[in-house]
């Protein structure tokens, strides 16, 4: 097969830091050259994920109108020199808006809660020739209502990156780790180790905007420094990999649907446990009182931390072995590259003399 891939032009592929899809792309694009298939990516100008052929995005920003239309002529052009079987989009399902009602097949992936209009028009364009996944049921779920032909395909960590530790030590801290903004929970977990006394320390990137910036110098930047609140910052693949195997746990007590949530499993893949509330897809990631704690209050978040030692750490590393990983994903997604091909070539194939009725004639 030859498979374009595409992704949000705003994080070079693999990112340095944060971007979780950009991750993802990189890992299936490699994984997809590595099973024989010729690849193509469409992204950031400075992805560096060895493929056949790169085509970078002229524009950097997915919101502004101006860079959209130039990006959608740059995947036009893309689409034109490389003749993919089919393209597999992470990025804007409007750049796909020109080749929709043509014969190509088509995948879409949705990290992030879909646009139902934006849904039902390429689902009315495109017809058979385009697939929606979701990286999760719960975003599955959202964007069938809006129609279209669904699947849910996790999000995956790859296991050679992170050591799986089978014991911490006894005072080992808890680790919170995503960005840095209300919807992740950062001041929830500040004020669930401050109740149960437990050390935590705070790693992700900071929110540059205007309330970003009043969240972390008001519930945040208050705490640090004392009673064993620490913040260490961005951290890379590496220094993720340390952090969460010498946790006692992770806790990202989010206030929002979470699509997926990559850095769950990547602490599950070092065997630490995960604490974390019931929104979004988090249930479907966390058993409870096996590899991880899903508590609805603050109340129930300090019983969680109580109750780590009941949980081994086997169960979380082989909750990721089971389910979560690059192989399993990959694997799924060929079957549905070779699924979607067929069956856009089955719809736009011109009717046999056989299947003429005199109505067509």
């Amino acid at each position: 097969m030859r498979i374009l891939f595409t992704a949000d032009p705003e994080i070079p592929v693999p990112p340095q830091h944060y971007g979780g899809v950009q991750r993802l792309v990189d890992s299936i694009a490699r994984g997809m050259k590595e099973k024989g298939h010729r690849v193509g990516l469409v992204a950031h100008r400075g992805s560096t994920t060895p493929v056949d052929a790169f085509y970078p995005w002229p524009g950097r920003d997915s919101q502004s109108r101006w860079d959209t239309l130039r990006n959608t002529w740059t995947l036009t052009q893309a689409v034109r020199a490389f003749q993919p079987d089919l393209i597999h989009s992470f990025s804007r399902l409007w750049y796909l808006m020109p080749m929709m009602a043509r014969p190509l097949a088509k995948i879409m992936t949705y990290g992030r809660d879909p646009s139902t209009r934006t849904v039902q028009w390429s689902a009315q364009l495109a017809g058979q020739s385009l697939m929606f996944t979701g990286c999760s049921q719960h975003i599955s779920r959202t964007g069938s209502a809006a129609g279209g032909t669904w699947r849910t395909v996790y999000n995956f960590v790859e296991l050679e990156t992170f050591t799986f530790q089978p014991q911490v030590a006894p005072d080992a801290p808890l680790v919170f780790l995503s960005r840095i903004e209300r919807i992740k929970g950062a001041h929830t977990a500040i004020a669930a180790a401050l109740r149960t006394g437990r050390r935590l320390i705070i790693a992700g990137n900071r929110v540059e905007s205007e309330s970003g910036q009043a969240y972390w110098r008001e519930e945040i930047a208050p705490y640090l420094g004392k009673n064993g609140i620490e913040y260490v910052g961005p951290v890379n693949d590496a220094q993720k990999n340390l952090l969460l195997g010498t946790a006692a746990a992770m806790i990202v007590p989010i206030e929002w649907e979470e699509p997926f949530g990559i850095v769950f499993t990547e602490a599950l893949a070092c065997g630490t446990p995960v604490i974390s509330t019931p929104r979004g897809a988090v249930p479907e990631i966390v058993r409870q009182g096996v590899d991880g704690f899903i508590a609805a209050d603050l109340e129930a978040l300090c019983d969680a931390i109580g109750n780590l030692p009941r949980l081994n750490r086997a169960d979380c590393r082989q909750r990721v072995e089971s389910c979560f990983t690059a192989q399993t994903i990959n694997d799924q997604y060929e079957q549905l590259y070779h699924a979607q091909i067929a069956v856009t070539a089955a719809h736009s194939a011109p009717p046999t003399p056989h299947d003429l009725t005199a109505s067509d004639l």
